[in-house]
């Protein structure tokens, strides 16, 4: 499928490299495309730190921060976030739409001290004390890792250098999974969060509503063993095709636009309303950002399983791994953290039912809320245009009275 996909955009590029109409695009969208999170943080005027993280199983985790600038009459120390991005992103996601829309200027500018994640295996996290990303070994991970051993490095770091006893937590997508693998089987961490906002919550996908995703889960586990005997161990890592499709494919005046936003919406609902065409360039720039082929094959075998369950080797491994022939479910009594949960109708990935759902296996969910735009998806959390007004604004209230 990727092979196709990647084919198609090969051919789209030669059309569009004839038509030469990129003189239209705005360039500060183009240059974006190609600068990493800690350059367009301080390209609009922000200070930007970058940091490292280790996790205990030795990957080495990059994390990007906007220090606190602003005396907005806080007491004491300044309110900390970490922001996680979802599958296939990266911390670019939170600053991508510039000063006005994008979530980590947007708490900046309210005071807070921001923290950006990366998960192993993305752009920005792609090193190992001992492991390459060029051997299988690096990908040996699903975003059950991510959550066992890269948000709890995250956390600590965080904690470490800013002095503040607990955090913030705000999780897009698959940075909400991550979160309750984190807080169900490591719960000493629910001590350190002050409470957690969860952007389009992903846990149970029963009722995932994308034809692609559909089509893909009931060959997973033939999938896995594909991936064993060809190596391809990274799904949709960034290179060469994103700078292709987000310069010449994806700009807005491009007669192959609709392409990007056709897949775009396969995957997650179709809003062209809330879209802003011309920022293609800059996300097909940033993303996919990398991760394992075991993730998808992970959400898959959790859509198959009607169960937020652990990955599953089969019924042998999984005797050896987990005592049991099939893996256990993962806990989610256990979560005592202040959740909420922010979801929409027309989001394909986390629907209102499998919301719904996870809102009662999680006993500390105090919040839930559904975005009252009939057509807003999965993406509309982090590129919508009006996602300030519909979401940001509203987590921004409920986090400001955690600071008393």
């Amino acid at each position: 499928m990727e092979n196709h996909l990647i084919v198609i955009l090969l051919g789209y590029f030669f059309v569009c490299d004839a038509t030469n109409t990129n003189e239209r695009t705005d360039q500060n969208i183009l240059d974006d495309a190609y600068l990493d999170p800690f350059t367009i943080i301080k390209k609009y005027g922000y200070p930007s730190e970058l940091h490292r993280a280790y996790t205990t199983d030795m990957y080495v985790l990059e994390l990007h921060r906007i220090p606190p600038t602003r005396d907005l009459g806080f007491q004491g120390p300044r309110p900390v976030a970490l922001l996680m991005h979802g599958l296939l992103s990266s911390s670019a996601e939170w600053v991508l739409m510039g000063p006005d829309k994008g979530l980590a200027y947007i708490l900046s500018d309210a005071g807070y001290d921001v923290w950006m994640g990366n998960a192993r295996g993305n752009t920005y996290s792609r090193r190992h004390a001992s492991l390459k990303p060029s051997t299988s070994d690096f990908w040996k991970f699903t975003w059950h890792e991510i959550g066992y051993y890269d948000l709890p490095a995250m956390v600590d770091y965080v904690i470490k250098e800013t002095g503040a006893p607990k955090i913030h937590y705000i999780g897009f997508s698959q940075g909400t999974t991550a979160f309750w693998v984190m807080t169900s089987m490591r719960p000493e961490y629910n001590d350190k969060i002050i409470a957690m906002q969860a952007l389009a919550p992903v846990a149970y996908l029963s009722h995932v509503k994308s034809p692609l995703l559909k089509a893909i889960a009931p060959f997973t586990n033939s999938l896995e063993r594909i991936v064993k005997i060809l190596g391809v161990n990274e799904f949709l890592t960034n290179g060469k095709i994103n700078e292709l499709a987000g310069q010449k494919i994806c700009i807005e005046e491009a007669i192959t636009q609709s392409l990007c936003t056709n897949i775009l919406f396969l995957i997650c609902g179709y809003h062209e309303e809330q879209l802003n065409a011309t920022t293609f360039p800059l996300i097909v720039g940033h993303t996919p950002a990398g991760a394992s082929s075991k993730q998808i094959i992970h959400f898959g075998q959790v859509y198959n399983s009607d169960k937020f369950v652990q990955f599953d080797y089969g019924w042998i491994k999984n005797k050896i791994t987990y005592g049991t022939f099939s893996p256990p479910a993962y806990d989610l009594s256990a979560i005592r953290t202040p959740i909420f949960l922010h979801y929409s109708d027309n989001d394909w990935l986390s629907t209102p039912e499998d919301v719904n759902r996870l809102a009662k296996e999680i006993k500390s969910v105090v919040g839930k809320y559904r975005v009252p735009l009939a057509e807003f998806n999965h993406v509309d959390f982090v590129f919508a245009i009006d996602v300030k007004k519909y979401i940001y604004d509203r987590i921004l209230k409920i986090m400001s009275q955690f600071n008393v």
